[in-house]
């Protein structure tokens, strides 16, 4: 996998900062996992961000840093993500995510066809009733759900073959969060039985497809206001297994 050396700038003025972030780093520590973290390399890049940023607390309750970040992408996640070089860059985005006036787009490999060429998957998020690692979207959620919303647009359809030679469709969409749950594009094609390409957690025993070793979603493009309001928009190049599954 991928690792800190790989991250590229996108983007970058006195309080903010976007990269592309590979695939297989971790945006910050969780108190189970080795690094490297993509804080490390904030924090040598960017040591005036060491103050910036809300502490969590992990499992344990030690207490995680999190210098710079505002919003997160899961480990197997490659794109573009926002870092807050300052505090008022940090209370300038934060505000944005709570207005949910940030728009991102994701592009991402699905299991299978999808009839509409495009549609809103509205469906309430809760912790998952038989692992503790996972969210749900499907009956028999527990804890409190909360409202969720995801527009996807179908980009195109194929045929695949997996490593014993059976065919099988795939769909390539591009999704839209209008809420920021966790794992929640994740969430929502599983609970419409489309789970995403190469993903473990949401989509067990579904066989490997296009050469992805992980998690076929990828943070396409970010749409934010600067701490001037001047509205930016951002995009990240695909990563090199997105551009071979589309010859796969």
């Amino acid at each position: 996998m991928s690792n800190s050396e790989n991250i590229s700038i996108l983007y970058e003025d006195d309080n903010i900062l976007a990269v592309n972030k590979p695939a297989g780093l971790m945006v910050h520590p969780d108190g189970r996992s080795e690094g490297p973290f993509l804080t490390d390399w904030i924090l040598q890049k960017f040591p005036e961000t060491k103050d910036v940023g809300e502490d969590i607390r992990d499992d344990k309750g030690n207490v995680i840093h999190r210098p710079g970040i505002v919003h997160r992408l899961d480990r197997d996640t490659s794109g573009v993500i926002l870092i807050a070089k300052t505090k008022q860059g940090h209370e300038c985005l934060k505000k944005q995510f709570q207005d949910r006036t940030i728009k991102k787009k994701y592009l991402a490999y699905v299991h299978g066809r999808v009839a509409e060429n495009f549609g809103t998957i509205d469906l309430p998020i809760g912790r998952s009733k038989s692992d503790f690692r996972k969210w749900s979207a499907q009956r028999g959620a527990r804890g409190e759900l909360r409202p969720a919303e995801t527009y996807w647009t179908k980009i195109a359809e194929k045929e695949t073959v997996d490593d014993n030679g059976q065919i099988h469709f795939v769909t390539l969409v591009a999704a839209e969060p209008k809420t920021g749950r966790t794992h929640q594009i994740r969430v929502h094609f599983a609970a419409i039985q489309r789970p995403i390409v190469g993903d473990e957690l949401y989509g067990p025993g579904k066989p490997a497809l296009l050469g992805f070793a992980r998690t076929a979603l990828h943070a396409k493009s970010i749409e934010f206001d600067n701490c001037e309001g001047k509205r930016i928009h951002i995009e990240a190049s695909e990563p090199e297994d997105f551009v071979a599954a589309k010859s796969a």
